[in-house]
C-alpha cells in the first residue's frame, strides 16, 4: 500500500522512530491554485518543509494540488515545480533525497472546477484512508486563489468536502480581505455562512517572519526590564516602516484598486502595531488571551483623519497605469504609492505617544523594521570623545526588531547597551558577533546587542507550521479583521480624490518623502515643487466685493482654513475677555461634523485659552449612548476635550441616557438640563452659543415645522430629525436668543444654495429655524467660507 510503502521507506532512512508511533491520524492536505505564482514561490516549499519537520510527529500525510487547469497539463506544472523543491543546508543529502521522494509519491494533481469535482476528491481521500487502515485527523484546503472564488469554492467544499465527525477542518485564506469595511463585512458574512470561526485562518504572511513573530515573546521573556519603560512616560515614538525599491509594473491592475494604504499598512503594519500596544496576556502561549488583547489595543487607537496621513506616488506610476490597463493618454490616478500615517492610541500606556507607519514602492532602499525609540533624560558631562561609549546614557537608546534586508540583510533584535541586556531564547536566537563596521539608525553595530535566528525561516514554511499546529494567533480572526477594517476606512475614503505628491524614485527622491508631526497631523518637511493635479483657486480678490454683513449682522467671510483660524481666535479672545470680568466662560457648542475642525484648531493651537475657567454645554445632542460614534458629546471627546485641561465637573453632557433608555420623556432628561443651566449660568444667559446651519435651515437640533423649541417656555427640548438618529435633544430657540453673543459657522460648496435664500428670507423660523436666531441683547456673528458664500 503506498502510504506504508513511504512510512517504511522514512522509518529505514531513521525519519520516524517507530511504526506503532505513525497512529495519530491523516491530514489531506489541498492546495487550490496549486500552479499560481505564490504556490510556486512559497506554498509548495512551506508544505515541503511541513513534512520534513512533522514526518516523526505520528501523523501521516498526503497533498492534494488542485487548479481549474485540465489533469495533464496542470499535472505536469505542478511536478515541475515539486521538483525544484529544497532541503534546507543542515539537512543531509540522503535523507533530503529519500524525503523530496516520498513528498513527490504524497502528491497528486486534482482539477477542481465543478461540484462533481470536490465529490470526486472527497471520494478518494476516503477510500485511499479506507485502504490503508487511516483514521483521518483533519484536512487543510489552503485558499490561493483571488478572493472573488472564496464564495464558490467555500460552498463546495461544506457540502460535499468536508471531514467526516471528530476530524477538524482548517480553511487558509490570503489577502486582500475586502477594500474596506463595507466589502470586508461582506465576505465574512459569506464565509460564516459555510465555515466557523475555528475553522478559518486568515494569513497575512508578515505574522510569519521572524521578527515580527518574535515581538511578543520578547516582550514577554523581558518583563522585568520592560514593564518600567513600556509606556509614555518612557518611549518617545515608534516607528513601522516596509520600504521597496521595486515599483507596481506588472501590478497596476491590483494596484489601481488597492495602493499602498490597503496593500501594506492596513495589514502588515497594523499587526506589528498590535504586537507593540497591546497587553501582554498572563500567558502569551494561549491564542484565545491574545487575540482578546489584540481585539482591546485596535479599540484603544484614536481615529484617523485626512491630516493623519501624507501621500507619494512615482512618477512613472501613471503611465504603467495607462499602458497595462489601456487608459487614455489625460487618466489621471490619485492612488498612493507611498503614504505616512501618523497613529496615535488612547490607552493610558501610550496615550500621546506617535506611531508612525510609512511604507512605499520606488523608494531608496529596501529594508523593514519596528524601531522603538526611548526618551533620553541624561546629561552627561564628560566629552564625547572621552566617555565610554558602549554604555553612555546619551546615546540614543532604542530597540529594533529587524525584519529583514536593508545593511543587516537577515531578520534581528537590536538593543541598545545602555538599555539592558536582553533575555532571549537560546535554541532560537543567537546573538551576533562581528560587522563592526555597519551603523544602524546612525550608531555603530557595536552600540547594539544584536541577535539572530539560528536558523531563517521563510515566513510561509513558519505559518504552514502554525495552521498545522492550531496556532490561531498567528492569523487574523473576523473580529480582529472587522476592528481594522473600521479603523482604516475613514482616512481612506477621506483621501480617495487627494492628489498624492510625486516623486522620482529612488535615490533621487532625496528630502521630497520626508515629513513631520506637527499638532497631531503630518505634513511633508518641504514645500510641494510644482502644482499636481489641482487648477489654481481663485483668490478672494478675484471677487467682487463681499458685503461685511449677512442678514442685518457681522460678517467673517475667508476660505475654510483661513475663516476657522480666524473664528477659533475670536471665540479665544471671547473667553479671554469673560473670564477676566467674571471669572467663567460659558461656552454652547453644537454638534455635526461642521464644527469638528474648529475643535481640532482650538485644541492643537490656542494654548492660552482659558480652559480651566471654562463650562462647556451642549447646544444639541443626538438621542444615543455618549460613547456612540454617532453622538455629539463622543465627537467632542475625540477632537477637543481629551486634548485640553476642562475640569471634568466643568463638562455638562445632555442627559440623553437615563433609567437604561434614551429619550423618554418620563425620565425628565430636559428638565435636569434646563435645571443645570439655571444653576451654574447666570440668567440662563450663556456667554457664547456656536451655531451650525444645515442644508434645510435647521439649526441646533430646530428643524423646520417642528412642533417644540421654536417658542415658548421651555428651555430645552426633545425633537424629531428627518434623518437618523430621528430622536434629538436640543436647546430652544428661545433659550439660544438670550446669549450674549451666538457664532454662526457655514462651511462647504454644499451649504450655498441655503446660505443664498437665508441671504433674502426674513424671520420665519418655522421654515427655516436659523432664521430664529436673533439675540435679544447679545450680537450674532456669521462665519462663512466663500465656497458657502460664493459658490
Amino acid at each position: 500500500k503506498m502510504l506504508k510503502r513511504v512510512l517504511c521507506t522514512v522509518l529505514f532512512m531513521g525519519a520516524l522512530p517507530s511504526l506503532a508511533e505513525a497512529s495519530q491520524g491523516h491530514i489531506s492536505v489541498v492546495l487550490l491554485g496549486a500552479t499560481g505564482d505564490l504556490a510556486k514561490k512559497y506554498l509548495w516549499q512551506g508544505l515541503f518543509q511541513l513534512y520534513m519537520d512533522q514526518v516523526s510527529s505520528g501523523h501521516s500525510f498526503t497533498f492534494h494540488g488542485a487548479a481549474l487547469t485540465a489533469l495533464e497539463p496542470g499535472q505536469r506544472l505542478m511536478f515541475d515545480v515539486l521538483k525544484k523543491l529544497a532541503c534546507p543546508p543542515d539537512e543531509s543529502p540522503d535523507r533530503c533525497a529519500v524525503l523530496k521522494d516520498q513528498f513527490l509519491k504524497l502528491s497528486q494533481y486534482h482539477q477542481l472546477k465543478t461540484a462533481e469535482n470536490y465529490t470526486v476528491l472527497n471520494r478518494e481521500i476516503e477510500t485511499l484512508l479506507h485502504q490503508e487502515g487511516l483514521k483521518e485527523a483533519g484536512r487543510i484546503f489552503y485558499f490561493s486563489v483571488p478572493p472573488f472564488a472564496y464564495t464558490e469554492i467555500a460552498r463546495h467544499i461544506n457540502s460535499s468536502c468536508r471531514p467526516p465527525p471528530g476530524a477538524w477542518l482548517r480553511v487558509v485564506l490570503e489577502k486582500p480581505f475586502g477594500h474596506d469595511l463595507e466589502s470586508a463585512q461582506q465576505l465574512a458574512a459569506e464565509l460564516k455562512s459555510f465555515f466557523r470561526e475555528e475553522e478559518m485562518y486568515r494569513v497575512d504572511h508578515y505574522l510569519g517572519k521572524q521578527a515580527v513573530a518574535h515581538i511578543l515573546p520578547f516582550r514577554d521573556q523581558n518583563r522585568q526590564f520592560l514593564d518600567p519603560i513600556w509606556n509614555r512616560h518612557h518611549v518617545e515614538r515608534v516607528e513601522i516602516v516596509l520600504k521597496e525599491t521595486v515599483d507596481a509594473k506588472g501590478r497596476t491592475s491590483f494596484y489601481e484598486q488597492y495602493g499602498v494604504i490597503r496593500d501594506v499598512l492596513q495589514n502588515h503594519l497594523t499587526e506589528a502595531l498590535m504586537f507593540l500596544t497591546m497587553e501582554l496576556p498572563a500567558n502569551v502561549s494561549r491564542a484565545e488571551e491574545v487575540l482578546q488583547c489584540k481585539l482591546q489595543a485596535f479599540w484603544s487607537l484614536r481615529g484617523l483623519e485626512k491630516n493623519s496621513a501624507v501621500l507619494g506616488q512615482y512618477q512613472a506610476y501613471a503611465s504603467q497605469v495607462r499602458e497595462e490597463l489601456q487608459k487614455a493618454q489625460d487618466y489621471v490616478s490619485t492612488t498612493p504609492t507611498f503614504a505616512g500615517v501618523l497613529i496615535h492610541s488612547d490607552s493610558l500606556r501610550w496615550e500621546g505617544v506617535p506611531f508612525l507607519l510609512t511604507s512605499g514602492k520606488a523608494l531608496d532602499e529596501r529594508v523593514g523594521y519596528v524601531r522603538v525609540l526611548f526618551k533620553n533624560r541624561a546629561y552627561c558631562t564628560q566629552s564625547e570623545t572621552l566617555r565610554d561609549a558602549g554604555h553612555s546614557q546619551c546615546k540614543a537608546k532604542q530597540i529594533i526588531f529587524y525584519i529583514g534586508h536593508g545593511a543587516l540583510n537577515t531578520p534581528a533584535v537590536l538593543v541598545s547597551r545602555n538599555l539592558f541586556r536582553p533575555v532571549m531564547p537560546e535554541g532560537s536566537w543567537r546573538e551576533a558577533v562581528g560587522q563592526s563596521d555597519l551603523h544602524i539608525f546612525g550608531q555603530p553595530l557595536s552600540d547594539y546587542y544584536v541577535y539572530s535566528p539560528v536558523k531563517e525561516r521563510d515566513a510561509y514554511s513558519v505559518l504552514i507550521s502554525n495552521i498545522y499546529h492550531a496556532r490561531k494567533d498567528f492569523f487574523i480572526t473576523t473580529e480582529n479583521l472587522l476592528a481594522s477594517w473600521g479603523f482604516w476606512t475613514p482616512l481612506l475614503e477621506s483621501i480617495s480624490h487627494q492628489p498624492p505628491r510625486l516623486y522620482p524614485g529612488g535615490v533621487e527622491n532625496q528630502h521630497l518623502l520626508d515629513f513631520e508631526m506637527v499638532s497631531g497631523e503630518v505634513a511633508f518637511t518641504l514645500a510641494e515643487p510644482v502644482e499636481l493635479l489641482k487648477p489654481n483657486r481663485p483668490m478672494p480678490s478675484d471677487y467682487k466685493t463681499i458685503q461685511s454683513k449677512f442678514r442685518q449682522s457681522p460678517l467673517v467671510s475667508a476660505w475654510s482654513e483661513e475663516l476657522v483660524s480666524q473664528l477659533a481666535s475670536d471665540i479665544e479672545k471671547t473667553a479671554s475677555r469673560t473670564v477676566a470680568h467674571s471669572g467663567q466662560f460659558h461656552l454652547a457648542l453644537s454638534g455635526g461634523s461642521t464644527p469638528v475642525v474648529l475643535f481640532q484648531r482650538l485644541a492643537r493651537h490656542h494654548y492660552a485659552f482659558p480652559w480651566k475657567h471654562t463650562h462647556i454645554w451642549l447646544v444639541d445632542e443626538r438621542c444615543v449612548p455618549l460613547t456612540d460614534a454617532e453622538s455629539n458629546f463622543f465627537s467632542l471627546h475625540n477632537h477637543l476635550l481629551q486634548s485640553v485641561r476642562v475640569p471634568y465637573f466643568n463638562i455638562h453632557p445632555m442627559p440623553v441616557h437615563l433609567n437604561r433608555r434614551l429619550c423618554v420623556e418620563e425620565d425628565g432628561g430636559t428638565e435636569l438640563y434646563a435645571k443645570e443651566i439655571m444653576a451654574l449660568v447666570a440668567n440662563a444667559s450663556f456667554d457664547l452659543v456656536l451655531l451650525g446651519v444645515g442644508t434645510d435651515g435647521h439649526t441646533a437640533s430646530l428643524f423646520p415645522q417642528s412642533e417644540t423649541g421654536l417658542e415658548g417656555a421651555q428651555s430645552v427640548v426633545l425633537t424629531e430629525s428627518p434623518v437618523k438618529p430621528h430622536q434629538r435633544m436640543s436647546l430652544s430657540l428661545p433659550l439660544i436668543n438670550k446669549a450674549r453673543q451666538v457664532f454662526v459657522l457655514v462651511l462647504g460648496n454644499g451649504k450655498h444654495d441655503i446660505t443664498t435664500l437665508l441671504s433674502r428670507v426674513g424671520h420665519e423660523p418655522r421654515k427655516w429655524p436659523i432664521s430664529g436666531v436673533s439675540p435679544s441683547s447679545g450680537q450674532l456673528v456669521w462665519y462663512v467660507d466663500y465656497e458657502a458664500l460664493l459658490g
